[in-house]
């Protein structure tokens, strides 16, 4: 189960997941869609690997948004996945029948999801990860570049200092008494 902290207009879960054998620290951001905390959302898509974009089958504002909630995505952050999700399919099925421009126009992954009763939601989930992961592993990005230098410049020198820990205790010399 996710770790789920709460912010103002943030939902942050962390979870592990395994993508080709390898564990991976996922982190979820959950901004808040609504308009009032717009001018918050430029400093969410840092380090952003992939975006998966929520409409409400039931509000048709929501899915009208997703255009300006693209825009400002590919603003900041031009080429990380996105995947764009209709969500609430539980409360009419018949929305599964519809067809939803928005993804085709821009070649997304679509989803038809229910939080509710859980359809295709780790489905959709699963799917984000491995698309974060391939991206961020192939990303000609350079700001993810600088940060996976920086991970591997972090990772050499904490095992340098065990090896270092390691070395000063064996050759401590015994008190004489």
């Amino acid at each position: 189960r996710p770790q789920q902290l709460s912010t103002f207009a943030l939902t942050l879960y962390q979870h592990r997941a395994r993508v080709g054998g390898q564990e991976v620290r996922v982190d979820f951001w959950d901004t808040a869609g609504q308009e009032r905390f717009r001018s918050m959302h430029a400093s969410y898509y840092h380090q952003a690997h992939a975006c998966i974009m929520v409409f409400d089958v039931q509000r048709k504002v929501t899915y009208k948004n997703l255009n300006s909630w693209y825009k400002e995505l590919r603003e900041f952050r031009p080429e990380i996945p996105c995947i764009v999700v209709a969500n609430k399919i539980d409360a009419d099925m018949k929305v599964t029948q519809k067809s939803f421009n928005f993804a085709r126009k821009f070649s997304l992954p679509f989803y038809f999801v229910s939080a509710a009763d859980g359809t295709n939601v780790v489905k959709l989930f699963n799917d984000a990860i491995r698309l974060a992961v391939a991206y961020k592993q192939h990303s000609g990005d350079f700001m993810d570049e600088v940060l996976r230098e920086l991970e591997s410049f972090d990772l050499q020198n904490a095992s340098k200092d065990l090896s270092d820990e390691g070395k000063s205790c064996a050759e401590e010399e015994p008190s004489s008494a």
